[in-house]
């Protein structure tokens, strides 16, 4: 490990010098290469420095041990290496992490999905809540939210709504939401105040580049059509709707939230590329039984991942078996929680899978 972060701080060193080049600063597009690869490596150089600081401080310890100081002096000294030493430790454990293989599609915006699954009405309702969930929760991370299609029904929940979030680090957390919720409780159209048990979908999709992705467009079928209410009633007097389908993969979009054509095309097109690159990583997984094995769940979309019970209070994700007794603040966009302890599942497993 420790030959590997030396390698890392040589190049790191490079950068430095590279950006101070003149010739660079002249290139724009270049500069701004070096300076992500610079910057994405100046956590894991930071904290490997501090570790040789450590290092180097427990050495020059158990060297004035060696010189056989005075009683009192000696037992200041062992005190200092033992919290040398769990600093140490705290460092090589920070540094393991820094240094697992990161998922390139982290730092990308994301386009969520979500549907209304078993349970019709209360299925939509409980759409209505995942999603507005996530709205808080990007408004605490300071990340912007853009919808791009949505189908919601007369009682104010959604068939299916599709948004993209916007911001750092946006897939790095929210990738964990990829599944089924599901939801227990009275709902509001029950009388008997009999409990139900209903689902939704969620997929979390990254962002694709055009160039991720290359979408010819004599496989395309594009469709317009007048945009609908809640109940099908209309809401435009226009063709502005959009419905492109991928013929090859036989991927429908359908998008008709804007007023204008060219808009709605531009975000079904969005959405393709997403799904498109989405299938093609799924297919890729689905080859590499390794790195299936180093997930948090299988990631398949029909997997159970959570269940939110309204009369215990409780939210249980079922992957790493969490229960949390605030179910009020978690629909209301406290869910960093939960995300932690994934991320921290994950990263154990994928320390697990290296040193095997």
């Amino acid at each position: 490990m420790l030959e590997k972060l030396a390698g890392i701080e040589k190049k790191y060193q490079d950068l430095t010098k590279q950006l101070g080049d003149p010739e660079l600063l002249g290139d724009p597009h270049r500069y701004g290469q070096v300076a992500k690869q610079h910057a994405e490596l100046e956590e894991i150089v930071g904290k490997y420095r501090e570790y040789l600081r450590v290092e180097q401080e427990l050495q020059d310890a158990e060297q004035m041990l060696a010189d056989d100081p005075e009683p009192e002096l000696r037992e200041l000294i062992s005190e200092e290496m033992e919290s040398l030493k769990e600093a140490r430790e705290k460092l090589r454990g920070e540094l393991r992490i820094l240094l697992l293989p990161k998922d390139p599609n982290d730092d990308k915006n994301v386009i969520v999905e979500i549907r209304g699954g078993t349970g019709g009405e209360e299925a939509a309702l409980f759409a209505g809540d995942l999603f507005r969930m996530y709205n808080r929760y990007a408004e605490r991370q300071g990340w912007r939210i853009e919808l791009m299609n949505s189908n919601p029904t007369e009682l104010g929940g959604f068939k299916e709504v599709i948004f993209m979030v916007e911001g750092h680090g946006a897939y790095s957390k929210l990738k964990f939401e990829s599944g089924v919720h599901r939801v227990q409780r009275v709902p509001t159209t029950e009388s008997g105040g009999r409990i139900h048990t209903s689902t939704a979908t969620v997929a979390v999709l990254p962002e694709a580049e055009e160039v991720e992705v290359e979408i010819d467009p004599n496989e395309l079928r594009i469709d317009v059509f007048r945009s609908s209410g809640p109940g099908g009633q209309s809401v435009n007097t226009t063709d502005s709707a959009v419905r492109i389908t991928h013929l090859p993969t036989g991927i429908v979009v359908s998008c008709q939230d804007e007023k204008s054509q060219h808009k709605n095309r531009d975000k079904a097109m969005r959405i393709l590329r997403a799904r498109l690159l989405d299938k093609y990583q799924q297919e890729q997984q689905a080859e590499l039984a390794q790195a299936r094995k180093s997930q948090v769940g299988t990631g398949d979309r029909s997997e159970r991942i959570r269940t939110y019970n309204f009369p215990q209070g409780r939210v249980t994700d079922h992957r790493i078996n969490l229960t949390l007794y605030r179910i009020d603040s978690i629909l209301d966009g406290d869910i960093d929680e939960l995300i932690d302890a994934l991320q921290t599942a994950q990263q154990a497993e994928q320390l697990k899978a290296m040193e095997g």
